[in-house]
């Protein structure tokens, strides 16, 4: 067995070990529980931008981007930019990675790979700053309700031109809005990729940790994921991502395409 190989199968095992530690899994539910009361997750930025995401999940799609290869992903809720940001600089380097391949000369304005931001409200300020990035020409976005109809025509219009897809769910975490989000552009999702639902620990927090929001237990982004993986058996929840994460805002949220 090649070096690699052996290594990765070590990974593998300690991964279904977390799964199976419960103390360690116990563990992961107190930190999350004491770092969501103190807004951790807005400490960190991307390339100088506030990102509003656990480092571990950014991790997770980094190696996600890295499989899949998308040529767009579609993102919903932009806040500070820094989730687009972070997605045009990891297509942007798929796109190195293909220059150094073929031996060319790596030509960004020349690239077909694309990040699609929607948000209900796009603060002034914000939309200067991502305009204002380097990452800026990769990225592209739309001022709207993710669930109004001419928002899904218009991405759907857009979708048309890429091949491989990525979605990242992550604005209104209602049931309601989250379900319609996963039936908008799920089926945008090629097979391979993922449809990744944030903000599903919703489900397993305690309720007043959530007073002046309209979610909480019960009425959440997990609770849509359940409700649509009903009726959609063309996605599974990918569980090994979770477990090796041990730390993430979205079990039961990296949803694959697997046919």
């Amino acid at each position: 067995m090649k070096e690699i190989n052996k290594f990765q199968q070590e990974c593998n095992n300690r991964i279904i070990g977390n799964k199976n530690d419960i103390s360690l899994q116990e563990s992961s539910k107190v930190f999350l529980k004491e770092t969501i009361r103190v807004g951790y997750s807005y400490n960190f930025s991307w390339l100088g931008r506030p990102i509003i995401q656990y480092p571990q999940d950014i991790i997770a799609l980094q190696e996600i981007i890295w499989e899949v290869k998308p040529d767009m992903i579609i993102e919903t809720g932009i806040a500070h930019g820094g989730s687009l940001i972070f997605s045009a600089s990891m297509l942007a380097m798929l796109d190195m990675c293909d220059a150094i391949e073929k031996g060319e000369t790596l030509d960004p304005k020349g690239s077909n790979r694309k990040v699609l931001g929607i948000d209900i409200d796009i603060r002034q300020h914000n939309k200067e700053a991502i305009e204002a990035h380097p990452m800026a020409s990769r990225i592209q976005m739309i001022q709207g309700s993710s669930i109004a109809n001419e928002v899904v025509e218009q991405v759907h219009n857009i979708a048309k031109n890429y091949k491989t897809i990525l979605v990242c769910l992550d604005s209104n975490h209602t049931h309601e809005h989250v379900l319609e989000e996963l039936k908008a552009y799920a089926p945008l999702v090629t097979k391979g990729s993922y449809c990744v639902v944030f903000d599903t620990v919703v489900e397993d927090m305690p309720k007043e940790m959530f007073p002046d929001r309209p979610w909480g237990p019960g009425d959440n982004p997990k609770t849509a994921v359940w409700e649509y993986l009903k009726t959609h058996p063309e996605f599974e929840i990918d569980k090994t991502i979770e477990n090796k994460l041990l730390i993430t805002v979205a079990p039961d949220g990296f949803l694959k395409r697997v046919k």
